[in-house]
């Protein structure tokens, strides 16, 4: 069945909405309506959205209202996936960094309403993904086999590292993808691509920089077997279990182990080097509506078609195939 599958489309329901106005602030509220997402997928060809929540997510400050708000957002994306099955997944959202409500949500999220996947930040309150502190979640989400979307998450610091900046220059031009790239790099060498190889981790905008500096990492690593200068919180779990046998072959597979979606990401200089480092089955079509505008999703899909990267076939999987070996009630 052909149709776009679009891995990284967002959500504004009427609970987070309400949650995110109450808190005031700046962050975007876009027009959204499961009847627009709608009328944005049949505009771009897309067959079914796999909705998810983008930052701050559900944990507001307070871990019992987290808890709350995370519950209802998954019971209204439910809610949209049982009048529109066919159109309609969600990944759940967690209340993290609350580690003992988000591995009871999990089991909301997946056991009962049978949702896609589970969408995560990049960062909680400065803590990466892989962090030790986030393991028993990891367990959970392994024992389910779980597809997890990577979403990137505003760094700690950011509105002071703003201060810096000339007029309109968005944390979301670079430090959003600084933030996914240092969440890949610390799920690799936490090892946690080893010790919870069930997961299957797709990463926003082509994985922010990883593709790109994917040799650096692999050469670095591969030179300095301990005391690795880019982890002083623990000991590298990864380079600890391969040791001297670590080679850049090693590194750079692992790095294709994640799955990278192509929103805002679709051009030749991004494609050119995600797909060196992507398996051909591990590139996917994402959109980042409604916080993309229609002509944004235009552009990105007349990229990666005139990219000139991709025959015929191969850009059939990335519209719809690849997505469909991981949502197999899309296939």
């Amino acid at each position: 069945m052909s149709g776009r599958i679009d891995v990284h489309a967002h959500s504004m329901g009427p609970a987070y909405r309400t949650a995110i106005q109450a808190i005031g602030g700046v962050i975007r509220t876009p027009d959204w309506s499961p009847e627009l997402a709608l009328t944005h997928m049949d505009r771009h060809g897309t067959r079914a959205g796999i909705l998810s929540l983008s930052t701050p997510g559900a944990h507001l400050g307070d871990d019992a209202k987290a808890r709350d708000l995370a519950k209802r957002v998954n019971d209204e994306a439910a809610g949209y996936i049982k009048q529109w099955p066919d159109r309609f997944g969600a990944f759940g959202t967690l209340p993290l960094p609350d580690v003992e409500g988000s591995c009871r949500e999990v089991a909301h999220a997946l056991d009962d309403l049978k949702l896609e996947g589970i969408g995560l930040l990049s960062s909680y309150e400065g803590k990466y993904l892989g962090h030790p502190s986030f393991d028993p979640v990891f367990a959970e989400l392994d024992k389910r086999k779980a597809v997890v979307l990577v979403h990137p998450n505003n760094p700690a610091g950011v509105h002071e590292l703003r201060k810096g900046f000339s007029d309109g220059i968005g944390n979301f031009l670079a430090e959003f993808l600084f933030d996914t790239t240092r969440a890949a790099l610390n799920l690799l060498f936490t090892d946690a691509l080893h010790r919870y190889p069930n997961i299957r981790w797709i990463l926003c905008h082509s994985g922010g920089t990883t593709p790109f500096i994917a040799w650096r990492i692999s050469d670095i690593a591969c030179r300095q077997m301990t005391n690795a200068p880019w982890d002083t919180q623990y000991p590298s779990a990864y380079m600890t279990r391969h040791g001297a046998g670590l080679t850049q072959e090693t590194v750079l597979k692992d790095f294709g182990k994640f799955y990278y979606e192509t929103a805002l990401s679709a051009g030749r200089q991004p494609l050119a080097t995600t797909r060196e480092i992507a398996p051909p089955d591990h590139i996917l079509y994402g959109s980042d509506w409604p916080y993309c505008p229609d002509d944004m999703t235009e552009d990105m899909i007349a990229a990666t078609k005139n990219s000139g990267f991709f025959d015929a076939k191969q850009l059939a999987a990335i519209d719809y195939g690849n997505a469909g070996k991981l949502f197999p009630r899309f296939a």
